[in-house]
């Protein structure tokens, strides 16, 4: 697997990433090809002022593009902000094989290592039970107590209610 820089040809299997209903199931909803190309540059914009962002997964021999995991910072308030997230979108057929947490396991080792940061944060929704099994696995912990409505999520939508993991640098 390589986690790399995103390359033009990341946006169009990206585009296609954000359309799928299954893939976006746990946001408000799929993103249109300009709403996916403007995410793309916050992404590379990320690298430039921050030194770190969501790497670009490539595994060879298999795709060279099959979504992305990384450090972000989130854009909005809660009441754990200021934090820096590990995250991860990858499209349909590549989940169950170990990738997100295999990538995510290096984005940690960057973080703390590289970028010196002393906690590490990730949500979701409480019925992502994959990504939650991501977390689980990386030795991220939750307090229900950390649990949050995402302000991003209009009130009375179904996937508003958001499960905070945490990890401490080693």
């Amino acid at each position: 697997m390589l986690l790399r820089r995103w390359r033009p040809g990341d946006r169009e299997p990206f585009a296609r990433l954000n359309a799928d209903p299954v893939v976006m199931q746990h946001f408000v909803g799929t993103l249109s090809r300009e709403d996916s190309d403007a995410f793309a540059g916050r992404i590379e914009k990320q690298f430039e002022e921050r030194g770190f962002g969501l790497w670009a997964v490539e595994v060879p021999g298999v795709a060279p593009f099959v979504g992305f995991v990384g450090l972000s910072v989130p854009s909005f308030e809660a009441h754990f902000m200021p934090a820096v997230e590990v995250g991860w979108r990858l499209d349909r057929p590549y989940w169950g094989r170990g990738y997100a947490t295999e990538a995510a396991r290096a984005s940690l080792a960057d973080g703390f290592e590289r970028v010196g940061l002393t906690e590490i944060v990730s949500f979701t929704t409480p019925i992502n039970l994959p990504s939650i099994a991501v977390m689980e696995r990386l030795g991220m912990t939750r307090d229900p107590n950390d649990d949050f409505d995402h302000p991003g999520v209009p009130k009375g939508h179904p996937i508003r209610r958001h499960v905070l993991y945490r990890i401490a640098a080693p």
